[in-house]
């Protein structure tokens, strides 16, 4: 299925003669230009997320699956038990499918939890089912999007059935520039210093203490990347980077599955990064790779995913995710839905793991003059695990490590703070309240992100048969955080034990016991007379920039296997 960013959920709110609108107005990005109106008779596929049930079952569920001091710890549900939970009322399904049948839908597929459909309809019919909407063709360095110009409706015997229908408006965001300017160097440290030029797949293994004998051996283990905005990796690639950076450990040079379908083109720096990353860290295990399945116009590939997550059995224990999109673009009900898929994939076992992004604290203009930090969907999510990045204080010796100044973190505006973190944010505004941003640029009582780090800074990636240097962006941290985790589970299974599914809960009860603590640095902010530039400040423990730190491998894997 497809890959992409962030994409919202369409809230419906009363307008007319009993019809229900989406309060979302579409607006097209400039750099994406209008081609044509579709033609009446021309397919398009939408998403149809059905109501669930017992979403706050699910939730007290995740709880006590992810939690060490339960007795329900580890013991997670299958997906057919997952189904069994959330599936729609059978209302609910009779509704909505009596409406599309009525309109000549009868092309459309479903998911084995049943809460999505997918369908396949031609303009004319699209635009009858759904009032207001008009589809349109744009075009961007060559790649073509189906989407709707303006507002659509539903009418409400319907509207109180459906969470939202993808593929009407959404753009996918622009992707990240992996490089960025490089830091000067720094004082003195206290670690004995090798000299290098650039992070690869070795100077990892030496700062976060791996040693040869740390890679995979189990054979129920797996780990996975997903890629999305059309972004295929190279098997030669891959072969090339493991041959000149894997010498010193025993790892594959193969991945074990594709799922979707690889285009063809030259490969893409993000998805050479994950995939060269996740798989030198997590050695030597099966790797799958989620990507592009040759998508419709109108499909939103984060979305396409997250249905393909609700239809799969058999999954990796561990995902990593390098994409994100600011929370103010999308509606809060489509993130509240895709945080209750977050919890399903949780109370499977799945650990999801997203980049925090690279814009700092981000910064929103606001009206009249004022601006506000700008925080990050999916990354800001309760249910998942975020990573942002660090650098070394020194960028051409393995020392000690400060914060990445792109690395994103900060407070939802949407979700509120999570019971497992309440105790170490509430510490750290306390520690630091005398050098905070004004309090009116950002929600002291939402989801504070992240929750953990890697170097993100200066990595060496093979792209197109090219070794290619100065790569960062938390999409280089994410997969490394990954790999290392897949290895932990690794361990856990040869033990017996449960993987370790959504790592929250167990990391803030860490309270950073096993982690380097990152204290050093601050990232960006809003470029202002009040902030200046300057988002948050590293601190001593668990702060919005760096989360706990970054792993010290052999103590995280003592700390998990308990």
């Amino acid at each position: 299925m497809k890959n992409g960013s962030s994409y919202p959920m369409y809230i419906l709110s009363e307008c007319n003669n009993h019809l229900w609108c989406s309060l979302f107005i579409p607006r097209v990005p400039v750099d994406w230009a209008h081609v044509s109106r579709l033609s009446p008779s021309e397919e398009l596929e939408l998403t149809f997320a059905l109501k669930q049930q017992n979403v706050h079952q699910l939730e007290e569920t995740l709880r006590l699956v992810s939690d060490p001091d339960s007795a329900q710890y580890g013991k997670y549900l299958s997906l057919e038990e997952v189904a069994s939970l959330v599936r729609p009322s059978e209302l609910t399904q009779k509704v909505v499918h009596h409406w599309l049948q009525s309109h000549g839908v009868t092309n459309c597929l479903t998911v084995h939890t049943q809460d999505f459909m997918q369908c396949t309809m031609s303009r004319e019919v699209a635009e009858m089912l759904l009032p207001g909407s008009k589809f349109h063709r744009y075009i961007k360095d060559g790649h073509s999007l189906v989407r709707s110009s303006s507002p659509y409706s539903v009418h409400d015997d319907v509207h109180q059935h459906l969470d939202f229908v993808g593929g009407l408006h959404r753009f996918p965001p622009n992707r990240q520039d992996l490089s960025k300017a490089k830091k000067s160097s720094g004082k003195h440290t206290h670690l004995k210093a090798w000299l290098h030029l650039g992070v690869t797949p070795a100077i990892l293994r030496q700062r976060y203490n791996l040693t040869a004998a740390d890679v995979g051996s189990a054979q129920n283990n797996s780990q996975a990347v997903a890629q999305f905005l059309e972004q295929y990796y190279h098997p030669a690639d891959l072969a090339e980077f493991m041959s000149m950076f894997g010498s010193s450990f025993k790892h594959m040079s193969k991945v074990d599955r594709v799922v979707g379908t690889q285009g063809g083109g030259k490969a893409g720096l993000e998805a050479s990064l994950d995939v060269e990353y996740i798989m030198s860290t997590g050695a030597n295990i099966s790797t799958w790779v989620f990507t592009n399945p040759g998508r419709h116009e109108s499909q939103e590939p984060f979305l396409q995913w997250m249905v393909l997550l609700s239809n799969m059995s058999d999954l990796p224990h561990v995902h990593t995710i390098s994409y994100g999109d600011d929370e103010d673009s999308l509606s809060a009900a489509y993130m509240m839905r895709i945080n209750t898929e977050f919890m399903k994939a949780g109370v499977r076992g799945i650990s999801l793991l997203f980049a925090s992004g690279d814009s700092g604290a981000g910064c929103r203009h606001l009206t009249k003059g004022r601006n506000s930090f700008r925080p990050s969907f999916p990354a800001s999510s309760p249910f998942v695990t975020t990573v942002g990045g660090t650098s070394f204080k020194n960028p051409f010796k393995v020392t000690y490590e400060v914060t990445d100044y792109i690395s994103g973190g900060g407070f939802s505006n949407i979700f509120k703070m999570p019971d497992y973190q309440a105790s170490a944010v509430d510490s750290y505004l306390k520690a630091v309240a005398a050098s905070l941003p004004p309090q009116t640029y950002f929600n002291t009582s939402g989801r504070a992100y992240p929750d953990m780090a890697a170097l993100s800074d200066n990595y060496w990636v093979v792209s197109n048969r090219v070794p290619i240097p100065w790569v960062s962006g938390t999409s280089a941290s994410t997969p490394v955080v990954g790999g290392m985790l897949a290895l932990i589970n690794d361990q856990r299974l040869l033990k017996g034990l449960p993987a370790l599914g959504f790592l929250n809960p167990r990391l803030y009860k860490l309270k950073g016991q096993a982690l380097f603590d990152v204290t050093e640095g601050c990232h960006l902010g809003c470029l202002d007379e009040q902030v200046q530039g300057k988002g948050f400040c590293a601190a001593p423990s668990w702060d919005p920039v760096t989360g706990w730190g970054t792993p010290n491998y052999p103590a995280l894997l003592a700390a998990l296997l308990k």
